[in-house]
C-alpha cells in the first residue's frame, strides 16, 4: 500500500517520462560503448544517482523543475559515458545539423564535452540541491543562505568526485586510467572541471532565484 502510494502522488506523468527516456537511454548506450570497463565505471554514478533521485523524491515529492534537470544531467553523463567522455563526437553532430565548427570557432584543441558535463553539474542539479538543502534545513529561512550552501556542496562534491576519480585510476593500467579520466593531456583538468562546475551552479543562482 505504501508504495502504491509513493507511485501516485510522488511521481507524476512528466517524471516518469523521464525515468523512461533515462533507461531507454542507457540501454542504446550499453551497445558497443567504446570501452566497457570504463563505461561500467561511469555507469555506477548513474545508478547511485538514480537511487539518489527516486529517494528525495519519495522523502520531500520533488518539483517538476528538479527533477527534470536533474534526469537531464543523467542523460548527458549516460552520452558522455558511452564516448568515454573525451570521444563524444559533437563536433561533428554540429557541424552535420548546422554546417558550423564549433571548435574551429572557439580554437579547442581537445574534446570539450567533459568541460561541458561539469558545467551541467553546476548548472542542472543546483534546483535539487536547493530544494534538498531547503527541506533540511527548514529553520534556515533565507534563500541566499541556502543558495551559497548550495554553492559550497557543489565545490565540495566536485572536489571529492575528482578524489574518487584519482583513487580508482591508482588502481588502473595507464591507457584505462586515461580513459577513465579523460583528462586529454591537461594537467590542469581536474581544477577546470571543479571551476566550471561552480561557474554553473552560480550561473543557476542567478537563473532561477526567486525575483
Amino acid at each position: 500500500m505504501e508504495s502504491k502510494r509513493w507511485c501516485y502522488y510522488s511521481m507524476n506523468k512528466i517524471k516518469w517520462a523521464c525515468i523512461v527516456i533515462l533507461f531507454s537511454m542507457i540501454i542504446f548506450a550499453s551497445i558497443n560503448p567504446l570501452e566497457m570497463q570504463s563505461y561500467l565505471l561511469h555507469q555506477v554514478g548513474t545508478v547511485l544517482m538514480l537511487i539518489a533521485l527516486f529517494y528525495a523524491n519519495q522523502k520531500i515529492k520533488l518539483s517538476n523543475l528538479s527533477f527534470v534537470l536533474y534526469c537531464g544531467f543523467l542523460a548527458v553523463h549516460i552520452v558522455a559515458a558511452h564516448y568515454l567522455y573525451s570521444y563524444v563526437p559533437y563536433n561533428q553532430w554540429i557541424q552535420s545539423f548546422f554546417h558550423f565548427d564549433l571548435n574551429a570557432f572557439f580554437g579547442w584543441q581537445r574534446n570539450m564535452f567533459d568541460r561541458f558535463v561539469h558545467f551541467a553539474y553546476g548548472f542542472l542539479l543546483y534546483p535539487f540541491f536547493y530544494q534538498i538543502f531547503q527541506h533540511w534545513l527548514n529553520p534556515l529561512k533565507q534563500s541566499y543562505k541556502i543558495a551559497l550552501i548550495c554553492i559550497m556542496w557543489v565545490m565540495a562534491s566536485s572536489m571529492f568526485y575528482e578524489l574518487i576519480e584519482w583513487w580508482i585510476a591508482i588502481g588502473l593500467s595507464p591507457e584505462e586510467a586515461e580513459n577513465y579520466n579523460g583528462q586529454q593531456g591537461d594537467i590542469w583538468d581536474a581544477h577546470q572541471d571543479m571551476f566550471l562546475a561552480l561557474l554553473g551552479s552560480l550561473i543557476a543562482w542567478i537563473a532561477f532565484s526567486k525575483k
